[in-house]
């Protein structure tokens, strides 16, 4: 019997090793999944390759893991706003490495991993810093780069439903990163709202298929934290 359901966060990352490339959904707060990233902070890795949209906001999530220390380098599009100081530290300091790459070329580079692509052209970064040390090519007249895709160890998302074959549906907005990070990573981890049996979820409304998910970690919803959410 398939049953990927795991009893808590911090057992869905144990085995997570110093080093390891992690994808981490959300955009900005929105479908970050805090309670693994909490787990992880907890679980000690270190030397982590993270790769999300933003570096994070305030002192919680991944900016939490950033002020940790846990983190060798980040790869994104957003880095820094208005509460990101965790990161302006960091990279200030020279303890921590950004690969900055555009929002579209981002989502990109991991549908490619998901989807077995060996690499894209694009127009975006042509004929600035980013394009630097990357292939070039002129086609019908437009010049183009060559980008590779990125793919990762982990993926920590946060979905809405699921079931213990570990289909997944999300919460409008929160869905962002979640689907294609779910594709490039050779082990997604998935906090999931409410789990529901087989069958309940229509097959035409799966977002992302049990195939691309490894572990599901189920969650209820705390009046003590508001929107926040604590491991069953």
């Amino acid at each position: 019997m398939i049953d990927k359901i795991v009893e808590n966060a911090a057992a869905a990352l144990a085995d997570v090793p110093d080093g390891a490339t992690v994808m981490i959904g959300g955009f900005g707060t929105a479908g970050q999944p805090d309670v693994l990233i909490d787990a992880l902070i907890a679980q000690g890795a270190r030397e982590l390759v993270i790769v999300n949209n933003n570096a994070g906001n305030g002192d919680v999530g991944l900016a939490a893991l950033l002020a940790a220390g846990r983190v060798r380098k980040i790869v994104c599009s957003f880095p820094r706003q208005v509460d990101s100081h965790h990161f302006d530290r960091l990279y200030r300091e020279g303890k921590l490495e950004l690969e900055l790459v555009p929002q579209g070329n981002l989502a990109e580079r991991i549908r490619a991993a998901g989807a077995g692509i060996g690499g894209f052209f694009t127009p975006t970064g042509y004929g600035t810093m980013l394009a630097e040390g990357k292939e070039t090519r002129l086609i019908d007249g437009r010049g183009y780069v060559l980008e590779a895709p990125l793919h990762a160890d982990f993926a920590l998302i946060k979905a809405e439903r699921g079931d213990r074959w570990g289909n997944l549906v999300y919460r409008k907005t929160a869905r962002n990163f979640g689907p294609i990070m779910a594709t490039a990573a050779r082990c997604t981890i998935a906090t999931v709202h409410e789990v529901v049996p087989l069958g309940a979820l229509d097959p035409e409304a799966i977002v992302t298929p049990g195939l691309f998910v490894q572990r599901v970690v189920p969650m209820e919803r705390t009046a003590t934290r508001g929107a926040g959410f604590k491991a069953d």
